[in-house]
Parts: C-alpha cells; sequence; structure tokens
C-alpha cells in the first residue's frame, strides 16, 4: 500500500485476473494498481513504475477478451461517488465515479424521479466503461443522456473535460476506444430529466410490459421489463462466464439490406446511423448458419442467445477468439457480411 498524496492504492505484481473479467478465462498482468481517488492519477502515472510504459485501465472486465496475458500495466478505478446537480429546467446532472458499478447507478436515479436510463438497465460493468463503448440496448445509447466525460490525459499529463461532441460516439464507439492508451476515464456526468420520454418499441419492450399488466409504464417498470426481458434471455456471468454480445450489429446500406431481406424475409431490420443504411441483426446471421448452442470443449456459443460466447468452464480467451473467428468466416461465407467483435481483445488482433 503506498500512500503518494494522502490517498491510499494498493499495487499486485504478476495479478490474477481470471476473478476480474466476466468471461473468467485466465490472464495475469505484470502490475496491477487499484486506486480509489482518481486525484492521485497524475502522481500514480508520473511514478517510475508506469511513466511512458503500456497501461489497460480495466473496470468490471466486462467487455474484454483476454486472448493472452496483458503486457501493460492494469489500473482499476474502485471511486463509487455520486453527486447530484439540480437544474432549473426539470432536468439534474448527476456526476459519477467511473468506479461505480453500471446497474446500480440505473436504480439509484430512477429512485430519485430521474428518467433517462431505464432501457439500459442490468447492463454489466462500470461507470467508466460506459462511454469508451457507448453502451447501448433497446434503442437506447448511453451518449443520449451524457453530459460531459472527466479524463485523465496521458499525452500531456493534464486532467480535461469532454463534452459529448468531444467524445465522437458512434455506434459501440467513441474516442476513447478508438485511442485506447490516451485517456483515464475518472467520472462521467449524465443529463437526465424528471420529465420520463419512454422509448418502448424496441425487441419485444411493449409484450414484457403486456406481460407485466402494465398499460401506462413508469421509467422505473421499463427498467424493470428490460431485467426481465435481459435474465431470460442472457446469461448470467456470475453463473457462466460471458461478456455479454461478442458481436456488433452489422451496418450495411440500404440497397444492401433489402436486397437481403428479399432473399432472407425474416431477417430483422433497424435503422442504421442514418436513413441511408441499415442494421442487421448479428444474432438472426449466426443463427442461421447453426451456432446458437454449440460447444468445442469448453467455448461454446450460448443456447440462450446466438450472440453470447460463453465459457463453460476451462476455456482460454485463445479458444474463445478462434470459435469467434469461426463463426464470423461462417457469416461471411453465407451472407458476404463482415461481424465485428464488440468486446475489447487483449493480447491478439481480430
Amino acid at each position: 500500500m503506498s500512500a503518494g498524496t494522502g490517498t491510499p492504492y494498493r499495487w499486485i505484481e504478476n495479478a490474477n485476473l481470471q476473478a476480474r473479467n466476466t468471461f473468467g478465462v485466465p490472464a495475469i498482468a505484470p502490475l496491477l494498481v487499484e486506486i480509489e481517488d482518481s486525484a492521485a492519477l497524475p502522481e500514480l502515472l508520473a511514478s517510475a513504475a508506469l511513466r511512458d510504459r503500456p497501461l489497460l485501465v480495466l473496470g468490471g472486465g466486462s467487455n474484454l477478451l483476454f486472448a493472452g496475458d496483458p503486457e501493460a500495466a492494469v489500473v482499476t478505478l474502485t471511486g463509487q461517488r455520486i453527486a447530484l446537480i439540480p437544474e432549473d429546467d426539470g432536468r439534474a446532472i448527476v456526476r459519477v465515479d467511473a468506479g461505480l458499478a453500471w446497474h446500480p447507478l440505473v436504480l439509484h436515479t430512477l429512485a430519485r424521479g430521474l428518467c433517462g436510463l431505464e432501457n439500459l438497465a442490468l447492463i454489466p460493468g462500470t461507470v467508466g466503461a460506459a462511454p469508451i463503448q457507448n453502451i447501448g440496448a433497446y434503442g437506447v445509447e448511453v451518449r443520449d443522456f451524457i453530459h460531459a466525460v472527466d479524463v485523465f490525459d496521458r499525452d500531456d499529463g493534464c486532467v480535461r473535460r469532454l463534452d459529448r461532441d468531444a467524445c465522437a460516439f458512434g455506434y459501440r464507439d467513441s474516442v476513447f476506444k478508438r485511442v485506447p492508451d490516451r485517456y483515464v476515464v475518472t467520472s462521467v456526468e449524465f443529463a437526465l430529466s424528471r420529465t420520463p420520454a419512454l422509448r418502448l418499441d424496441y425487441a419485444g419492450l411493449r409484450n414484457e410490459l403486456a406481460a407485466m399488466e402494465v398499460a401506462a409504464p413508469s421509467a422505473m417498470q421499463v427498467a424493470e421489463a428490460v431485467t426481465r426481458i435481459r435474465r431470460r434471455k442472457l446469461p448470467d456471468p456470475a453463473l457462466i462466464g460471458n461478456a455479454g454480445s461478442f458481436f456488433k450489429n452489422p451496418i450495411v446500406p440500404l440497397a444492401m439490406a433489402d436486397q437481403l431481406h428479399a432473399e432472407h424475409p425474416a431477417l430483422p431490420l433497424y435503422r442504421g446511423d442514418s436513413d441511408a443504411t441499415r442494421k442487421l441483426s448479428a444474432a438472426w446471421l449466426i443463427d442461421s448458419c447453426g451456432w446458437k448452442g454449440y460447444r468445442d470443449g469448453d467455448a461454446g456459443v450460448s443456447d440462450r442467445h446466438a450472440l453470447v460466447l460463453v465459457n463453460h468452464g476451462g476455456a482460454t480467451g485463445a479458444q474463445l477468439l478462434s470459435l469467434a473467428r469461426r463463426i464470423a468466416a461462417s457469416v461471411q461465407t453465407r451472407y458476404h457480411i463482415a461481424l465485428e467483435p464488440e468486446p475489447r481483445l487483449i493480447g491478439a488482433q481480430w
């Protein structure tokens, strides 16, 4: 334990990361540093042990795959403070430390009458990881509610605040993901409203609310419906290793989508990033190629959702990556559609 500026942080050499990634695959980091107060980051990262060396910021480990041991030092932020800044227009800014788990934040904001994050209930991971991946579910992306992201910029050794435009969000993408070694996300501010603007027209959400016998749902009831769907459709990482959806839904030109849909009428289509594109269901493409429920040793595909790769207990990250590549190759051969992984790959390239 080293005190630095008075805030303790813990150093662990040759750290075992198997319990720190939701795939549950083995990996050893040369150095792991846990830090509670991000104010100590500048001093910490300027230390001889970390200065000028590769760095991997690890949150809940729910959106990465260790295909090998990381060469980088690993930093984990553990702060969990939440601050509420009311505004006059019925909104509130909620400032949250990067180390807080995501789902408790959703429940915290809803319990205080703040709406917006309900469709993102039960997504695994931490608050700090949310803008990096631009997490999304049920027709909502987190960028819709991000006010600002506080970061430590390793390029110039300064603390910065990036507004939403500066984050350069895209579909499961951001400036943080495109330059992963530059920024350390330390806290996130969300702009939430006390007036619900519910989004209910995606992936069976209205049907779930109807099954709950809810005709005029509150934001909290929408979150409950999303939670019920996710628990039914997706395997629990606490019971079987996985990182949720492994592949992005491909976005293709409208003409290509129309041709595919004409040939395969059951293929679901959604609006892409513009009216000129459509988002295809990667789960449908994978399922139609026969992968749902597939198992090769301890590496497999969930029998509940074709997008989810699972570790039945003893799979390595390399084995899961090999399976993912075989799945993508089969979709490419059959549909001429390239699949891309959602999780960040450590120790390998796609």
